[in-house]
């Protein structure tokens, strides 16, 4: 009698691990909680998206389901790694992450590839989607980390081209959030900016607390004092809408030169209000940009279910290549993945992209423009409720932008 009870046993264990397999878990860890709750919420809404339609069209490898855990990062290293330690005892193999820092994205990948060199066996990969830091595809790359954003030096890049083009800016002035991705954006415009126009004057530059100043108004005046026409800033999420709205309420017509900008939700509200500033920003799309229907329809398509606004093509994307990657390497082991994703070309609705091997760096295109008031020639879409939209400025292709890496990828 014990036979068939052993045999009922080990069916039943087979089966448990049969289900097992058949889910692939993906943990969100970014700010759902403090000042930048907001990004963080579009940000995880923009996420399951794509995960519910890979999964409503069978999931991955023919029937394995995704399934998206949520994490609050609370723009803390420190918690952040704890969510990560909470994501892999409930067996994540793949994190998605960037929209709490450079800082905290760094320290991720750190943890991750300490796990991983120790538990071979519950590897986790590290996809990021927003944060920037070159450092992360250079000399600080790691084998489980893919970067989906184009990085800080690419986007200035595409801005210091932009910049050449224009004879009314003379006088820049570099203001930052103090942390490594607001000091190296005031680096790398200070340097790519000041080689493409040699004659601008660059009158001062400042860094301030990231997500605690309420009042930018003391810093605004200071600016003003300088004869700044422009400023180079990192700053994102309500670090810009208020410092916008105080240069707007100081009747300052600045032209701001930003990473993120249209990202930022009340951002083009702002603009609209204060009717003066040119806000001035790089990403791989803008809404009603001309030459991605796809990308349109994709927001169309989001609004529609969500009533929110679109974020970003990127963070569907990395998703969606994640996926192509499981099928590609016909496994939900992460160190297969990651090799299948090394040089993957994907047709995204930007079109074809590729992830660099060398450096996992995603080289996609990335469009210049401007928050302006809906003309019908230009700006033909109105955001956030307002008649204010975006203006293409210039695209540059991911290979234009692309530059050397310092990188010396270590594989397993």
């Amino acid at each position: 009698m014990k036979l068939p009870i052993l045999v009922i046993a080990a069916a039943v264990a087979a089966g448990a691990a049969q289900a097992q397999e058949k889910t692939f878990k993906i943990a969100f860890i970014d700010p759902l909680s403090g000042p930048f709750a907001n990004i963080g919420q579009l940000m995880l809404s923009n996420i399951q998206i794509p995960v519910q339609d890979i999964n409503g069209k069978g999931g991955v490898l023919k029937g394995t389901q995704l399934q998206l855990l949520q994490y609050d990062s609370k723009l803390s290293a420190q918690e952040s790694q704890s969510a990560l330690q909470a994501a892999i005892d409930a067996g994540a193999r793949a994190v998605v992450t960037g929209g709490s820092g450079s800082s905290v994205v760094s320290a991720l990948v750190a943890a991750a590839a300490r796990h991983n060199e120790r538990n071979p066996d519950r590897a986790i990969l590290v996809l990021n989607h927003s944060s920037i830091d070159p450092d992360l595809t250079g000399k600080a790359c790691n084998f489980w980390h893919f970067q989906f954003e184009a990085n800080s030096a690419m986007k200035m890049k595409a801005i210091a081209n932009y910049v050449k083009k224009q004879p009314d800016v003379k006088n820049v002035y570099l203001f930052n959030q103090n942390y490594a991705h607001g000091r190296q954006w005031a680096r790398y415009g200070q340097e790519l900016v000041g080689l493409a126009r040699a004659d601008i004057k660059f009158v001062g530059s400042d860094l301030h607390p990231i997500g605690s100043v309420k009042d930018f108004s003391p810093y605004v005046a200071k600016i003003k004092n300088t004869g700044a026409d422009s400023l180079i800033t990192g700053n994102w999420g309500q670090d810009l809408v208020l410092l916008l709205k105080a240069a707007g309420d100081a009747g300052y017509n600045l032209r701001y030169f930003n990473h993120s900008a249209g990202a930022a939700p009340g951002m083009v509200l702002a603009v609209s209000q204060s009717k003066i500033g040119q806000v001035t920003w790089v990403a791989e799309w803008h809404p009603g940009q001309a030459d991605m229907p796809k990308v349109d329809t994709l927001a169309k398509a989001y609004k529609a279910r969500t009533g929110s606004e679109y974020l970003s093509p990127r963070m569907d994307l990395a998703v969606r290549m994640l996926a192509a990657a499981i099928n590609k390497a016909g496994s939900t082991e992460p160190l297969k993945i990651a090799r299948a994703m090394e040089d993957l070309t994907f047709d995204s609705a930007m079109g074809p992209v590729r992830m660099r091997a060398e450096d996992h760096q995603l080289l996609l295109p990335q469009v210049v423009n401007t928050i302006a008031p809906v003309d019908g020639k230009a700006v033909k879409t109105g955001w956030e409720g307002t008649n204010w939209g975006f203006r293409t400025d210039a695209v540059y292709s991911g290979n234009e932008l692309a530059q050397g890496t310092e990188c010396k990828m270590q594989r397993p």
